[in-house]
């Protein structure tokens, strides 16, 4: 479905033709984006979630996917150890220099291990089941919440975003995404277990930003898994709305079987149903976080 084709069954407003999103705010269109002649250097963006199966590493690969498309060069970091972004974007981990090797071994070149997706601008730096290992040994490190900075700031101009894939805790390793980014994007799954956990989870952020890093800014929450047909769904975001105004981003990304689907190919959804509406939503949401500022 079309973006469209979305907006006609939308509900629209008494005495106004400007259809209401699932947000309950008017359905705006954001604009393409202008076409950049220069690249980096990178904003980087945690997508961060302590609750698993919110639809971060889905976030991750599709937004990328999309930011990509329109033009913009795209760093996407797999941090976390069960390495479902690189395999989502068809990247093998096994056997290869990953992420954990640039943390433990100061002097190793991120560009050894930086991979190129089969999507066009789009560049992966996988993970693998060795990260899990990663905190035991950074520990009792100097200055251990910056080391992932450190990593980032070698290729950083030559992106214009940095997406980070947490694991879904908030251990060292969601600190050290944190610490590197410059904003975050807290995908939520609207049902209300995951809504319990964003209190916990700004609360974490704020700490970040009083401790590690000062210009650290919550660039919105984006409501996954969103299923109309629900009262329970409608409820949760309608919730999230009201705690969060308009830190909750006004694209919605719906429940649908095209994902798991588009994962199983290794390919972004964009690729995979480009015409599907959870396609069109990953698109929306790239213009969207331009059109915020929050990617150039």
């Amino acid at each position: 479905m079309t973006e469209k084709a979305t907006k006609s069954r939308s509900k629209t407003a008494k005495g106004d033709d400007t259809p209401i999103g699932p947000t309950g705010r008017p359905y705006r269109g954001f604009p393409t984006p202008a076409t950049l002649e220069s690249h980096g250097p990178a904003r980087i963006i945690a997508l961060c979630n302590q609750k698993g199966g919110v639809g971060k590493t889905t976030t991750a690969i599709n937004l990328a996917a999309s930011l990509a498309e329109y033009g913009r060069r795209v760093l996407a970091v797999d941090f976390d150890p069960q390495g479902a972004l690189s395999a989502g974007l068809g990247i093998p981990t096994h056997d290869v220099p990953t992420v954990y090797d640039l943390l433990l071994d100061t002097k190793r070149d991120a560009h050894e291990v930086i991979v190129a997706s089969a999507v066009e601008n789009l560049d992966v730096l996988p993970a693998n089941i060795d990260l899990s290992a990663a905190e035991v040994h950074l520990v009792n490190e100097v200055a251990r919440e910056t080391i992932l900075a450190r990593v980032l700031r070698q290729v950083a101009g030559e992106y214009d975003v940095i997406l980070i894939d947490c694991q879904p805790s908030l251990g060292l390793l969601t600190v050290n995404a944190l610490t590197a980014a410059h904003g975050v994007v807290i995908p939520l799954e609207c049902e209300f277990f995951a809504l319990r956990g964003v209190a916990l989870l700004i609360e974490t952020i704020d700490k970040v930003r009083d401790r590690l890093n000062p210009s650290i800014t919550l660039d919105g929450l984006l409501a996954t898994m969103y299923d109309p047909r629900t009262l329970h769904s409608r409820e949760v975001l309608e919730r999230v709305v009201e705690a969060f105004g308009d830190d909750v981003l006004e694209t919605v990304i719906g429940r649908t079987v095209k994902f798991p689907d588009a994962s199983v190919s290794g390919v972004p959804i964009t690729e995979f149903a480009p015409e599907h509406a959870a396609a069109q939503a990953y698109l929306r949401l790239a213009r969207e976080l331009v059109a915020r500022g929050a990617v150039a």
